[in-house]
Parts: structure tokens; C-alpha cells; sequence
């Protein structure tokens, strides 16, 4: 049997360079920003996962994807806190079942989540 593995996750973004730029200033994704074949590439520090940015259809609804990116953090507080002081806000913390989360949109509406869930 081939088992596939997730390799990247596009989005279809109406600012395409502000888009990237949400991802590399706040999560630390890696980009020259640079438009090739129509799309930006972000890799993340470990190299596991890469964000595709695509330009979105004019006719697209933004933020209205069932998807929501989820990144792991260790301490979630220290996260929200540095995430304020370079200008991104999170929402209340949540306490689930041994973790916590809390949730935020980038610049097209698309739902991001943080959460301690991988350290319980």
C-alpha cells in the first residue's frame, strides 16, 4: 500500500505578498516572496509542512474554507503574548481536555488556530 504524506496546504489568498508576509512575520515561515509559477512558497523551520499561497479567484468568498491551520506551541500564553506585541490578536483561551487553544484569521479569513494539544 502507498501511504501518501501532507506536504503543503494552499491558500487562495486576494493579497497574495500580505499574505506571506502574515506567515513569515508571525509563525516564522521562511520566503523570498518571490511569484513563481503563480504561487509563493513558505516552508516552515523544519522543513515538514510548506504553505502554498495561490491567488484567489475575484469571485472567491474569503473565509468561508473549512479549513483551519493549526500550529503546535508549547506554551500557549507566551505565544499569545509575543503574537500581541507584533501585532496579531488572539482569542480567549480555551482549557480542553489536558491542552489549551486559541484562535485568530489571517488576512483572508482563513481560521488559525494554536494549540498545546501535541505537549499534553
Amino acid at each position: 500500500m502507498i501511504t501518501p504524506s501532507l506536504q503543503s496546504i494552499m491558500i487562495y489568498a486576494k493579497d497574495m505578498q500580505k499574505t506571506a508576509l502574515f506567515y513569515t512575520k508571525h509563525f516564522n515561515f521562511q520566503s523570498n516572496k518571490e511569484i513563481i509559477d503563480g504561487l509563493i512558497e513558505l516552508n516552515s523551520e523544519s522543513g515538514n509542512i510548506q504553505i502554498l499561497i495561490h491567488q484567489a479567484a475575484k469571485s472567491l468568498k474569503t473565509g468561508q474554507a473549512n479549513i483551519k491551520l493549526v500550529f503546535s506551541v508549547v506554551d500557549l500564553n507566551a505565544f499569545k503574548q509575543q503574537a500581541f506585541e507584533n501585532g496579531l490578536v488572539f482569542g480567549v483561551t480555551h482549557q480542553a481536555n489536558g491542552y489549551q487553544f486559541s484562535n485568530t484569521k489571517d488576512p483572508d479569513g482563513n481560521s488559525i488556530s494554536i494549540s498545546s494539544r501535541r505537549y499534553r
